[in-house]
């Protein structure tokens, strides 16, 4: 039976309580092996803003999952460079399970599982090689406020994709919550997580309008 990896990505800038929650649902309903949280290098779709730069993104996923049995960070896209197209992700991720494969053991591929929130998967046909992405990775969604089945379900019908949609409780935390609440210097311990929240503090992140410490500008 193929090894089942689930991959959540995203800019986790920073990364929250409400990435976790999702991340372990999908473990767990769909008896996944693993959930790999995937920090992307250069997000394609919308600007980063107040990034401290994806080296910090991903030590803080690191730290988000520590302890977490199931879940790891992977720095796949941040060791990869510039702008992070799921579709190159997914083939790279199968490309390096295929050269970690002894031949004699005759292990098949990993089944993957892309783990979107429905506000994204409802933009899923204007990404770059829908199709062939949909023939790399199951999808499996976090239902969001304002986004319900319906509408996801008519625009993912239209590329033939067949979707599971997590059974879990909606989560009102998003990663501009948390940078809003440290640059107005609120405790943000609740939304992140012991280790984040004091990584958070030791790098003086997200306390400057750039989102870098000493307020040097954003890339």
């Amino acid at each position: 039976m193929p090894r089942r990896l689930g991959v959540l990505g995203g800019s986790f800038n920073p990364p929250h309580l409400g990435h976790l929650a999702v991340a372990s649902h999908a473990l767990a309903q769909l008896g996944l092996e693993r959930v790999l949280l995937m920090p992307s290098h250069t997000p394609p779709h919308k600007p980063s803003q107040h990034d401290p730069g994806p080296l910090q993104r991903l030590r803080m996923c690191r730290l988000a999952v520590e302890g977490h049995e199931g879940l790891d960070a992977c720095a796949l896209e941040v060791e990869r460079g510039g702008a992070s197209y799921t579709v190159d992700t997914l083939l790279a991720l199968h490309a390096r399970a295929d050269a970690d494969v002894d031949a004699d053991a005759r292990d098949p591929a990993p089944r993957l599982t892309l783990i979107l929130g429905s506000d994204m998967a409802r933009t899923l046909p204007a990404w770059r090689r829908p199709g062939e992405l949909l023939e790399l990775a199951d999808i499996a969604v976090a239902e969001r406020a304002g986004d319900g089945r319906e509408e996801v379900l008519a625009v993912l019908g239209t590329l033939g994709a067949r979707v599971d949609f997590l059974e879990m409780p909606a989560i009102d935390i998003s990663s501009s919550m948390v940078r809003e609440r440290v640059a107005q210097g609120e405790p943000v311990r609740e939304l992140v997580g012991p280790a984040v929240a004091a990584y958070i503090a030791e790098q003086r992140l997200y306390r400057h309008p750039s989102g870098q410490p000493g307020g040097a500008p954003a890339p």
